[in-house]
């Protein structure tokens, strides 16, 4: 009997070896264009956001806002180094700021003589530093994180998620609020990040005929329901587990226990109304 396999491991050796293979062998100066280095993405118009090994990088000392973002993320996923990733964050966003305006808003395409530019002065505005800062910084500044994902929702309003990282945050600033007041305000600010991520994905005739899908986003029913009950709104936190049940029925859930207390919690928050 023959053992087939269908991803041979030797491929994986072969591609990683290669990759190493195209590391820059010469000397890097800080703050200048690699050409020589083909992990190094060649200059244009927007920043790549993704994250590029920092060794395949090459760079001996991050001279702008992107080089800073790259180490920012080495830091933090690789090293687990939470405080230095905060810091890489911090100096790359003093140089892609809103505020100084070191960097724009790219809303349309502006053509130069005909063609796309290859440079735009300032640069444009990044969203995976105020991300992934936003999420760092959180717990002990949810002010600060808020204001960083709104900052991301000016860059793309329609991105996804990003409301309900702003509902998250939220309900973290009602946990930590020592007055009612100010704790309701937060509870009703989540409320609102909530529903506006439900927007963004709406639920349509059309959609529904081609999907089956009566509700959305389950996670974010979930979370609502949450609030709701923190909130003392119980028939509200019925109609979103209502939802969120709904939502399930062709996408389940990644904790699928919760489909089953869901269904325990509507009938006694409909019983206590």
């Amino acid at each position: 009997m023959k053992i087939r396999y269908r991803y041979p491991i030797l491929i994986v050796v072969i591609v990683t070896i290669g990759l190493g293979a195209f590391a820059q062998n010469g000397t890097y100066v800080p703050g200048q264009f690699q050409s020589s280095n083909p992990n190094y993405p060649k200059p244009n118009p927007f920043y790549f956001e993704g994250k590029i090994d920092w060794n395949l990088l090459d760079i001996t000392q991050p001279q702008n806002a992107w080089e800073y973002l790259q180490r920012g993320m080495h830091f933090q996923d690789d090293m687990d180094d939470i405080h230095d990733a905060i810091s890489d964050y911090q100096t790359s966003l003093s140089m892609n700021s809103l505020q100084n305006q070191t960097c724009q808003i790219v809303t349309a395409a502006t053509l130069v003589n005909g063609t796309v530019p290859t440079q735009l002065t300032p640069a444009p505005c990044m969203f995976t530093v105020r991300l992934r800062l936003g999420y760092l910084v959180r717990q002990t500044n949810p002010s600060m994180a808020i204001e960083l994902y709104q900052e991301v929702l000016q860059i793309d309003p329609q991105r996804l998620g990003v409301n309900t990282l702003i509902a998250e945050t939220y309900v973290i600033e009602a946990q930590q609020a020592t007055d009612p007041p100010t704790q309701q305000q937060a509870y009703t600010n989540a409320v609102a990040a909530y529903q506006a991520e439900l927007a963004l994905s709406p639920i349509t005739p059309q959609s529904t005929a081609l999907t089956g899908d009566t509700a959305n986003n389950p996670k974010v029913h979930w979370e609502l329901a949450q609030v709701y009950q923190a909130m003392g709104q119980n028939s509200l936190a019925a109609s979103e587990l209502q939802s969120y049940l709904q939502a399930t029925l062709w996408h389940s859930d990644v904790y699928p226990w919760r489909i089953a207390l869901a269904k325990s919690q509507v009938k006694k928050l409909l019983q206590a109304k």
